[in-house]
């Protein structure tokens, strides 16, 4: 394998946990759809409109060449793609400008570092409430924040070395992208989700996904993505897949959505 992406020329490594390479470069031509696709989404920066289509658009055209151009796209150029009307247009560059004041969690999980997901972006926010501070932590100092490996740990470490995503996260700082926020105090809770970990999967009636981990977070609870001997519970929904094996494997409390309900009442 070469050490070098064929496409944009920037380093890549194999992922220790798959058969695979990976360019770590997150203005890569060959992934930017992908990765603006990943930025943009609700568990992200939450960019209502910006959907796959027109994100394929966007890179075709050349309109962007990292997630930090989305910040500077007029309406003129987005009404001018196809099955976009100037209303339509006008609506995504609203969602794209008001995105610049999220919570720092979900530009961290935006960002695509590979091994870090929601629920990881979030502890990591809790923990150095500082992009900058984040960039230039050591993997040691990293792994001082919770549920942080030496493997996630060492990812973090090499996406923020990458002189290209360097270069991408001082254009997002240029375009007014929140990169701070202070430590808040967390509220003492109490129930049968304070302090306990949680996974969500399948599709749930009453609560959509996002609905659903910030009401566990209200109630004191640490919401990772993955199940493991560490997982306190799993809320399952219909099509729960791989997740409920796994925790039925390793002997996780699984809850369906009415126990959840009754549990959330508590």
């Amino acid at each position: 394998m070469p050490r070098r992406c064929p496409v944009c020329g920037g380093p890549v490594n194999r992922d220790p946990e798959f058969v695979a390479w990976r360019c770590e470069n997150i203005s890569c031509p060959a992934q930017l759809k992908r990765t603006i696709q990943h930025f943009a989404s609700r568990g992200a920066m939450d960019i209502e409109g910006m959907g796959e289509v027109l994100a394929n658009q966007l890179v075709d055209k050349k309109l962007v060449g990292d997630v930090a151009d989305l910040y500077s796209l007029t309406v003129e150029q987005v009404a001018d793609l196809e099955r976009m009307a100037e209303k339509s247009a006008s609506n995504v560059v609203t969602a794209i400008a008001e995105s610049r004041k999220r919570e720092l969690w979900r530009l961290i999980n935006g960002l695509g570092i590979l091994h870090v997901g929601e629920g990881g972006a979030q502890k990591l926010a809790d923990h150095f409430h500082d992009l900058d501070a984040l960039a230039v932590a050591s993997i040691e100092t990293l792994q001082h924040a919770e549920d942080t490996g030496p493997v996630m740990a060492a990812s973090i470490h090499d996406f923020f070395s990458n002189p290209r995503n360097q270069a991408v996260i001082k254009k997002l700082r240029n375009a007014g992208v929140k990169m701070k926020e202070k430590a808040a105090p967390k509220p003492v809770a109490t129930g049968p989700f304070a302090g306990k970990t949680v996974v969500v999967t399948g599709t749930l009636e009453k609560f959509s996904r996002d609905a659903a981990k910030d009401a566990l977070r209200k109630s004191g609870a640490h919401v990772t993505d993955s199940v493991s001997k560490r997982t306190d519970y799993l809320i399952v929904g219909t099509d729960a897949g791989s997740k409920l094996d796994k925790a039925r494997k390793l002997g996780v409390k699984i809850l369906d959505e009415q126990e959840f309900g009754k549990f959330l009442n508590q």
